[in-house]
């Protein structure tokens, strides 16, 4: 089970996530998102960070022309996709991509099969915003064949990393706001905490 941690805005917290642990880290280009972070200085904290760490750009229904431009400029190494993007925008980018779902009771499962060239990642459904909720779903709803392929997001923390290494046990988690100060800006002690507990869980 990999972590990522997404929303990073500045270097600090960028090294300071990876010292500690993490595999990924996101950077998000919605400017919507109370997360949101220019371009350039993503580039400035991506060419600081250890070469094995991977760099994810997070975009919500933009093109596919600027979504592959910003990913090759900035040297991302997988583009995330959390909006209502179709399977041709999908297909027409030129990295390995995650396209991200937002669930619900009536989310229809099925039509991950329809999504053959990305991983998927599961997030809790909000009306008023794309991620970032901090609020979980119901992780039963998850079809048991694909629990260990997804990556799983929304309302996770140190509280339920147990509860989701026995009920999903997913590829990877994508966590955010339970690490953070205010939006963008994250805890030391909190992600030295979650790391801690991670590790332990990670040995037994």
């Amino acid at each position: 089970m990999k972590v990522k941690i997404c929303g990073i805005t500045n270097l600090e917290d960028a090294l300071m996530c990876e010292y500690y642990g993490a595999h990924a880290l996101g950077f998000i280009f919605y400017k919507n998102s109370k997360r949101f972070i220019e371009q350039e200085q993503a580039k400035i904290i991506i060419n600081k960070l250890s070469p094995f760490t991977i760099k994810v750009g997070v975009f919500v229904n933009e093109s596919i022309e600027v979504i592959n431009y910003i990913a090759h400029k900035i040297k991302l190494n997988v583009v995330q996709l959390h909006g209502e993007e179709s399977k041709k925008t999908i297909n027409s980018v030129l990295f390995p991509s995650i396209k991200g779902f937002r669930i619900n009771t009536d989310f229809d499962f099925s039509i991950l099969s329809e999504y053959k060239n990305c991983h998927y990642l599961l997030d809790s459904h909000s009306e008023k915003d794309y991620g970032g909720s901090g609020q979980k779903f119901d992780w039963n709803l998850i079809p048991k064949e694909i629990k260990n392929r997804i990556i799983l997001s929304g309302g996770i923390s140190s509280n339920n990393l147990e509860q989701i290494k026995e009920e999903v046990n997913p590829l990877a988690i994508d966590i955010s706001s339970s690490l953070e100060i205010t939006p963008g800006k994250k805890s030391e002690y909190k992600v030295k905490e979650f790391f801690s507990i991670y590790n332990h869980l990670r040995k037994n």
